[in-house]
């Protein structure tokens, strides 16, 4: 058993590549305490693949070499190509084979390879580990009054210490923003933070001059790795090849995190009132990294944490991640582990949903230490509605429904 000690002073970025390194290829397991003081145990990973397979299938792996060796990103690049060459055995080939140089927060690559290239490189003096490209999936009022950090509380409270996060900068990964939503609009905030090195990018149904605002000041979309999965093919009819979100869940989480002041909203004329996220005067800038049809790819999300290390990113905010692992463990097999401690050492706060599989035990999917796992918990609101039969006995139930009327076809005894 080896013995892996994560503290507060270990984990910088001088020292990331002697953690990845120590568990390459391992499992670590949290034995006890938290991040700023634990100790892990690994044990062997598990080989994937078919020996008769190795060397006609090709796929995408993430190469993971560590610390960047050059501030130059055009010589990480560079380096990333002649790694790949020394395989392949030519620059042509290997420049056809990757699809992501990764380059700011740290050094690797995304590439197309058989399981025996993929072997070949991890074996490498230069790199970390190699790891085989795989999917994460999507997780998903009154909440912030709840918290106590309603703008009714008093002016000591956090929201007002904070200034409402004025000046911050969150990272969205998801499946895109929809920027007409009144939550995103720039009432009130002043000019974009000078650190800001982020843009918006022009797409399918996104033009920049009109989605991006003080608010929204980062729009950019990362598909390369759900293309080769998908063998180069996008279909338009189920998404949008373009930061605009298509099925609302980045929209969504987005605004919950840092939306603006939206007053008089209601859900079909009930329950007017001001909707806002967490921090209403954050800056957001959305990464989309996940697609109808296609789910979260990794090679895609390591990119775009890479990238918002560069843009300047304050805060990372992931609503998504893998099925809960058996154990309480850190898999570093897992490609967006590495990435989101990069982000930490770069001093960004990495926050990601518990999961959606419930309250019983072992159903958390996001374990790292050095991320701030957020998950459900229960509120102070109800939603009461009366309902009167036709023998004039009224029940309290919940509800939303709008309708004046309610068809019911059978009303049981136990009723």
């Amino acid at each position: 058993m080896t013995k892996l000690s994560l503290n507060s002073n270990f984990i910088s970025g001088k020292n990331i590549d002697k953690i990845i390194s120590r568990v390459s290829g391992l499992r670590v397991k949290v034995e006890k305490g938290n991040w700023a003081q634990g100790r892990a145990r690994a044990t062997p990973g598990c080989p994937i693949g078919h020996p008769l397979l190795e060397n006609y299938v090709v796929y995408v792996h993430v190469v993971y070499l560590g610390r960047r060796k050059h501030d130059d990103v055009e010589l990480t690049t560079s380096s990333h190509h002649q790694i790949l060459s020394s395989v392949l055995g030519s620059q042509e080939a290997a420049k056809e084979s990757i699809i992501y140089s990764y380059r700011h927060g740290f050094s690797g690559f995304a590439a197309k390879l058989t399981e025996a290239q993929a072997k070949r490189i991890e074996e490498l003096p230069d790199v970390v580990h190699v790891v085989p490209n795989h999917f994460y999936q999507l997780h998903t009022t009154r909440s912030w009054d709840y918290l106590g950090l309603s703008t009714y509380s008093p002016p000591t409270n956090l929201l007002n210490e904070a200034n409402m996060g004025d000046g911050i900068i969150i990272g969205v990964l998801d499946t895109g923003i929809w920027p007409e939503s009144e939550a995103f609009n720039d009432k009130g905030l002043g000019p974009i933070p000078s650190r800001w090195k982020g843009r918006c990018e022009s797409g399918e149904r996104f033009d920049p001059a009109k989605a991006c605002n003080r608010k929204l000041i980062g729009a950019k979309h990362f598909m390369k790795g759900y293309e080769a999965f998908h063998g180069g093919k996008f279909d338009h009819k189920i998404e949008f090849e373009s930061p605009r979100d298509r099925s609302g869940h980045g929209t969504h989480t987005a605004s919950t995190a840092g939306g603006s002041f939206s007053p008089n909203v209601s859900y079909h004329g009930l329950a007017y009132g001001t909707v806002r996220g967490g921090a209403p005067k954050a800056r957001i800038a959305m990464y989309k990294v996940c697609y109808n049809g296609g789910g979260c790819n990794y090679a895609d999300v390591i990119m775009a944490i890479d990238q918002a290390i560069h843009d300047g990113v304050d805060i990372l905010s992931m609503s998504l991640g893998a099925e809960p692992p058996l154990s309480p463990d850190v898999d570093f097999t897992d490609g967006g582990q590495f990435a989101s401690l990069s982000a930490v050492t770069h001093g960004i706060t990495v926050v990601s949903s518990a999961g959606n599989k419930g309250s019983l035990p072992q159903t958390v999917g996001n374990i790292s230490p050095w991320m701030l796992t957020v998950a459900a918990s229960s509120i102070d609101r109800s939603l009461p509605t009366l309902i009167t039969l036709g023998n004039n006995r009224t029940f309290v139930v919940s509800s939303l429904t709008w309708s004046k009327t309610l068809s019911l076809t059978r009303i049981t005894k136990h009723i």
